[in-house]
């Protein structure tokens, strides 16, 4: 059994940045793809950025390519997103997942989620 929580998400004016953090419990966390997936209210949830288990592959949407960065650290078993140059479109929930398949985890059907973290852009 995997836990993730998510940290980081909060209020930020446009242009600025946020980085948001996926600690997740659990002794193989490098054997685990990991990704971040978002809500919108309104909207169904949609990917924003996978990353493979040794973090050497990485993977985004091309809304946020180029403004966001996926990484991680496997010995503090965390995965990070880097999110700068927010737009108001960002605004969302933004959820974590792993998965030792990289392929459900970039299609959403990964085995673990977190609970997710708000993160709201707006002036």
């Amino acid at each position: 059994q995997v836990q993730l929580v998510e940290s980081g998400g909060g209020l930020v004016q446009p242009g600025g940045s946020l980085r948001l953090s996926c600690a997740a419990s659990g002794r193989t966390f490098s054997g685990y793809a990991m990704g971040w997936f978002r809500q919108a209210p309104g909207k169904e949830r949609e990917f924003v950025a996978v990353i493979s288990g040794s973090g050497s592959f990485t993977n985004y949407a091309d809304s946020v390519k180029g403004r966001f960065t996926i990484s991680r650290d496997n010995a503090k078993n965390t995965v990070y997103l880097q999110m700068n140059r927010l737009k108001p479109e960002d605004t969302a929930v933004y959820y974590c997942n792993g998965d030792p398949d990289f392929s459900q985890v970039y299609r959403g059907r990964a085995d673990y989620w977190g609970q997710g973290t708000q993160v709201t852009v707006s002036s």
